[in-house]
């Protein structure tokens, strides 16, 4: 009895301990959000302490449980933890809270050598990683596990907020892994009943229990403050491994603090001097010593680290003898961990796909993910629903699912924004480079994923499809006209958008070579020409743009992209009748162009040429830059509209004769 009351002591020390140091790193700061971390201390300490996996001086180790704190303005929750867990997060570091150059933003940000799994901050995105962990998890385990050798069994944990189940994104995510029976996911749902406004009654009144149990969840509702209901539902959620969990933690924000708990203020401001004084001296806390850490919290995470390391050395043995029994899965696991490409993917593709056929450039990358399955082993994806129209399935690949986890086509369904934050959480798990296709226009769906994919630099490819008005008859509604301008705005993004089948494969290697951020390939509804009379001239593509053709001495240089550079070939050839030369360029990536030193980029597009043309079916924005002061930008600058694609060419201006028209007559 002795030792139970021992344990509830420094229980309750530890509990108050993570709630202090939060609520002292954001009054220091003078900003943050103490209620979260005050309301989830109970269970997350349980959840550390007794069911967490890891191994803070190997925060990579493969067989880690993963742990996503998915309402992440709660970050000093995380922090703290990470801090007693013993990971590489200094004591300092909890002191400088939300300034300039910390390792403790305001919102976690992507950094395993320091145990943060992934970003979050924006509402829901952290559970939707969480399932593409799950997928992830799933397909390698298939892939791996055999008997005796549990090469990967852990679980992914996740705490979300009453703002992480009202985002649509939750609905998309949890559905879909309701619906794949990912049973090594197990979210704790803080229902702490606030939000910015005030009571989530204002806004919210969904019955969560049977909303997730419709999934295919497998759910629990425990009193979030009660430390043993939390460990016994969380040893339930472990013993249900065909479905996911979901444990519903009612909660106080703020619990402890006696005048702003259960308030709305406490949400996202801090508590003051006077409410925190008086929050310590309700806990029996000094007032006086301001990120206090009692000896025997230390010692009971580093007790749980020591014991936490015989796991991580079993594995480490198990792993030794699996290597020795199954060296061509070994170096399997070698390859896919380390995403790797084959050096010669250039030269492959253009041997083994048909560069001289008119192709529509969805359909070329179609036969190129034919070929990638047999040489890239980590790249796996799909598409939301769109795949015959995509092209993104692999032929005989099987789909994945519950029971067929080896399945290489992803169904993500109608499921945009869900789709894109799965694969965000699938590239930060390891072992996998997605990919996901839709159409270019609903990219828009996706806008917060493809942005914090880049602030990741995660790698992932984005399949987007009917890439311009050239959709044709459905109209305006799925026409993009301002898209691909738009996803140019985000740094650290991509944008490809090949011109015909032999830039399409360059663009792909391009992309799966490229691990420092997501690429978005925008591919076309229409066939296209070849631009180049040999194939290997598209391996410039590397350097985001080049010349496909050219003359002795330059009149106008023409520069476009996709299924306009076909166009502007043609003009050229008008124009030459006319004893006008122009230079062609094909530019399928104005950021790679932009990372080319200046003597390349102004051997494309001399400097001493003040004649251009822009050519490209979508809102010139942009373009000014290689237009210059005295260019031509011929683009659109409204919606498009439903009708033949050669009669919106003809209509809107994209016709070799009209641009050749309107070339000449600018030249006068």
């Amino acid at each position: 009895m002795s030792q139970v009351i021992a344990d509830a002591r420094i229980d309750d020390l530890a509990v108050n301990t993570i709630k202090f140091l939060a609520v002292d790193a954001i009054e220091k700061a003078k900003s943050g959000h103490p209620g979260l971390p005050m309301g989830a201390a109970d269970y997350a300490y349980v959840l550390w302490t007794k069911f967490l996996r890891y191994n803070p001086k190997d925060p990579k180790w493969p067989n880690r449980d993963r742990f996503v704190l998915s309402g992440g303005h709660g970050s000093m929750l995380l922090y703290s933890l990470l801090h007693l867990a013993g990971y590489d997060m200094p004591y300092e570091e909890l002191q400088q809270f939300r300034q300039w150059g910390s390792l403790t933003p305001g919102h976690p940000e992507f950094e395993l050598e320091r145990g943060i799994e992934t970003t979050t901050g924006p509402l829901g995105q952290g559970i939707a990683n969480a399932v593409g962990m799950g997928m992830a998890s799933h397909r390698l385990a298939a892939i791996f596990n055999k008997p005796g050798y549990e090469v990967i069994n852990h679980w992914i944990y996740v705490i979300l907020g009453d703002g992480d189940m009202m985002e649509g994104i939750s609905h998309e995510a949890c559905s879909l892994a309701g619906h794949l029976g990912l049973g090594n996911i197990i979210a704790i749902y803080d229902d702490n009943q606030i939000c910015i406004e005030g009571s989530t009654c204002l806004t919210y009144s969904d019955d969560v229990k049977q909303r997730f149990e419709s999934y295919g969840w497998h759910v629990q509702a425990i009193n979030g403050h009660d430390r043993a209901a939390a460990a016994e539902a969380l040893a339930k959620a472990k013993a249900e491994t065909d479905k996911p969990s979901l444990i519903i933690a009612h909660t106080t924000i703020a619990n402890g603090a006696p005048n702003k708990c259960g308030t709305a203020q406490a949400h996202g401001e801090p508590l003051g001097p006077d409410e925190t004084k008086a929050a310590k001296e309700c806990a029996g806390w000094p007032v006086d010593k301001p990120f206090y850490i009692p000896d025997e919290v230390k010692e009971r995470f580093a007790a749980r680290a020591k014991e936490l390391l015989g796991d991580y050395e079993s594995w480490q043995s198990m792993f030794g003898k699996y290597k020795a029994e199954f060296p061509e899965l070994a170096g399997l696991w070698t390859k896919m961990m380390g995403k790797e490409v084959p050096s010669d993917l250039e030269d492959q593709l253009l041997a083994n796909i048909d560069c001289e056929k008119p192709t529509a450039t969805r359909a070329s990358s179609g036969s190129i993910i034919q070929e990638l399955a047999k040489l890239v082993p980590s790249l796996w994806g799909g598409s939301a629903d769109l795949c015959p129209s995509n092209k993104t399935d692999v032929k005989g690949g099987g789909d994945f699912s519950k029971e067929n986890p080896l399945g290489k086509n992803i169904h993500f369904g109608v499921r945009e924004h869900g789709m894109g934050s799965a694969m965000n959480g699938m590239a930060v798990y390891g072992g996998v480079i997605p990919y996901g296709g839709t159409f270019l226009v609903f990219c828009d769906y996706m806008r917060p994923t493809i942005r914090l994919a880049a602030l990741m630099k995660q790698q992932v490819v984005y399949v987007f499809t009917h890439d311009s008005i050239f959709v044709g008859e459905d109209g305006p509604t799925h026409e993009p006209i301002e898209q691909i301008a738009s996803i140019r705005l985000i740094p650290n993004v991509t944008v490809i958008r090949p011109a015909d089948t032999a830039e399409t494969a360059i663009a792909w290697s391009w992309a799966l070579n490229h691990k420092n951020g997501p690429t978005v390939l925008a591919l076309t509804r229409q066939n296209l020409s070849p631009v180049n009379d040999d194939p290997a001239k598209a391996k410039q593509l590397k350097k985001g743009a080049y010349v496909v053709r050219d003359a002795d001495k330059i009149d106008v240089v023409m520069i476009a992209t996709g299924s306009e550079v076909g166009t502007a070939l043609g003009a050229a050839d008008i124009l030459a009748g006319k004893g006008i030369k122009a230079r062609v360029v094909s530019m399928p990536s104005m950021e790679i162009f932009k990372s080319q030193d200046k003597t390349y980029q102004d051997s494309v597009i001399p400097p001493s040429i003040k004649k251009r043309v822009i050519v490209e079916a979508g809102i010139p924005f942009g373009w000014d830059k290689y237009a210059g002061d005295e260019g031509l930008i011929i683009g659109m600058d409204r919606f498009g509209a439903s009708a033949p694609y050669k009669v919106l060419a003809e209509k809107f201006g994209f016709t070799p004769e009209s641009v050749a028209a309107k070339t000449e007559e600018y030249l006068k």
